[in-house]
């Protein structure tokens, strides 16, 4: 085993917020479970990540209930769920050193956030030396303001503009279809 999938705050919090009507991909547990079977079958490491901001009060913190994995996902005996903090699912958790002791070299990325969670692991990964495949209709986002001019980036934007910053430079671009050969 040198792969891992590694799925990213695929968790409740995201569906309770009010930008989930407007999400890119509303069947990311589909595509999600597509990719965890495929990993699963060729015997790689599932890796399940979710994001905690513990006193915070909002969806993202522990006393809401929401930080979980959203419904349809399910992990299994041997797969490990780190909670991160921050960004990237490296900074705040021991993701590198579960990498590290199973031998994994190649990184899948999927997730919620294209452009910020799933970017960011992507990145750091590949300054870490991973190989990373980013599945980008295996990540999702929602529109986003410009900070100045409150003008809007749609999701094909978004998820545009991720792909010219990774490939060639942090990543290989993939879709579900592409790894699975399901279409």
């Amino acid at each position: 085993m040198t792969k891992a999938l590694i799925v990213i705050d695929v968790q409740e919090s995201f569906r309770q917020r009010p930008d989930w009507a407007e999400v890119s991909a509303p069947d990311i547990v589909e595509r999600t479970n597509l990719l965890v079977d495929h990993a699963r079958a060729e015997n790689d490491l599932v890796v399940w990540v979710l994001h905690s901001e513990a006193g915070s009060g909002t969806v993202f913190d522990p006393a809401s209930g929401h930080v979980r994995l959203q419904d349809g996902l399910k992990q299994e005996d041997g797969e490990p769920l780190v909670t991160k903090t921050s960004h990237n699912a490296f900074t705040t958790t021991n993701l590198q050193q579960i990498l590290t002791e199973r031998g994994i070299r190649e990184l899948l990325i999927s997730g919620i956030r294209t452009e910020q969670c799933c970017e960011t692991t992507a990145r750091v990964g590949s300054d870490l030396g991973f190989d990373i495949t980013f599945v980008t209709d295996a990540t999702a986002t929602s529109p986003v303001a410009h900070w100045k001019t409150g003008v809007v980036l749609g999701t094909k934007e978004i998820i545009e503009r991720t792909e010219y910053a990774l490939a060639g430079r942090f990543a290989t671009i993939a879709t579900v279809a592409d790894l699975t050969g399901v279409r």
